[in-house]
């Protein structure tokens, strides 16, 4: 999978994984529903939405009120948008996620040497802010899980079936060897709070999961981090700080195991190596020699992802 982040030089304090949409497949909230409604049906197909059309440049999405203001240039025929931010960091970098273009820039820098940075990677931004644009229409189209008696849900590169019970207080249990996972609402309950509790079961699987693979690859690697959390990120699998710190995006447990594998192992390595330098990716390599594969295994199955929490 190819990385959504570009720097000019590599010598950021922090480094971040690759970007990935994932607030586009956001669903709104459902209102609350009574015991008797859709929660106790079965799952009934859903017609994808028309993708809407794809232009040269994506428009910019709607923004916040209190998001920084965003800068201009002309490039080529493209006015190009984009938010500046400045940071002690020695070199200029680029992010492209779901809100567009976002540049960090120490405060030396002016801000034609920012402008002229960007004229020298427009080919790569314009062809990223297009390509953005088309994995948010193709997440679009996918419909989006119905909470409801009998839905899939996809899990570690599977999908379990959840079955829905009334009870006097909200619960879950995950039986394994059927692949259910069993959650008891109260008979007032709304498909927000059903969707709060399976989002909680998730967290609960993920914060176990990565604790394991965390201290498996760190053994391999020879190295030691200091702490981990998750992460709710809309836009990065994992991070990892120069104290050592690992935050990795709970949403990576619906993916297979392997793909969750890579994303600690490239956490892990920048341990080592702080930048995404041939030393750093065969760092990588030592630990987990299909990196590559994997990229695009999970470029590919976070665009097949429907839609599940707002």
């Amino acid at each position: 999978m190819r990385q959504q982040m570009k720097t000019i030089k590599v010598n950021g304090q922090q480094l971040d994984l690759f970007a990935q949409d994932f607030s586009a497949a956001a669903t709104p909230s459902a209102p609350p529903l009574a015991p008797s409604a859709s929660l106790w049906r079965a799952p009934t197909p859903t017609p994808a939405p028309p993708a809407p059309p794809i232009h040269a440049l994506p428009p910019a999405p709607p923004r916040a009120p209190d998001a920084p203001p965003l800068r201009q240039l002309q490039l080529d025929q493209h006015l190009l948008e984009y938010v500046l931010r400045r940071s002690t960091r020695r070199s200029i970098g680029f992010m492209i996620d779901d809100e567009g273009l976002r540049v960090t820039a120490p405060k030396r820098i002016t801000l034609a040497e920012i402008d002229s940075a960007i004229r020298a990677k427009q080919g790569w931004i314009l062809s990223k802010l297009q390509e953005r644009r088309e994995r948010s229409a193709q997440r679009r189209q996918l419909p989006p899980v119905e909470w409801v008696d009998g839905a899939s849900l996809p899990y570690l590169g599977g999908l379990v079936t959840l079955r829905l019970h009334q009870a006097a207080r909200h619960r879950a249990s995950f039986n394994r060897a059927s692949g259910e996972l069993h959650v008891w609402v109260t008979p007032a309950g709304t498909e927000q709070q059903l969707k709060d509790k399976v989002k909680t079961w998730l967290q609960t699987e993920a914060r176990q999961l990565f604790a394991e693979r965390l201290d498996l690859y760190a053994a391999k690697l020879g190295v030691s981090f200091h702490s981990f959390a998750l992460s709710s990120a809309g836009t990065r699998w994992g991070s990892c700080t120069v104290q050592r710190k690992i935050r990795l995006n709970w949403r990576l447990i619906h993916f297979a195991l392997p793909l969750l594998d890579y994303v600690v192992a490239h956490e892990l390595s920048h341990l080592l190596e702080m930048n995404h330098s041939p030393r750093f990716w065969a760092t990588v390599a030592s630990i987990y020699p299909d990196y590559d594969g994997a990229k695009q295994a999970l470029r590919k199955r976070s665009q097949e992802l429907p839609p599940l929490f707002s």
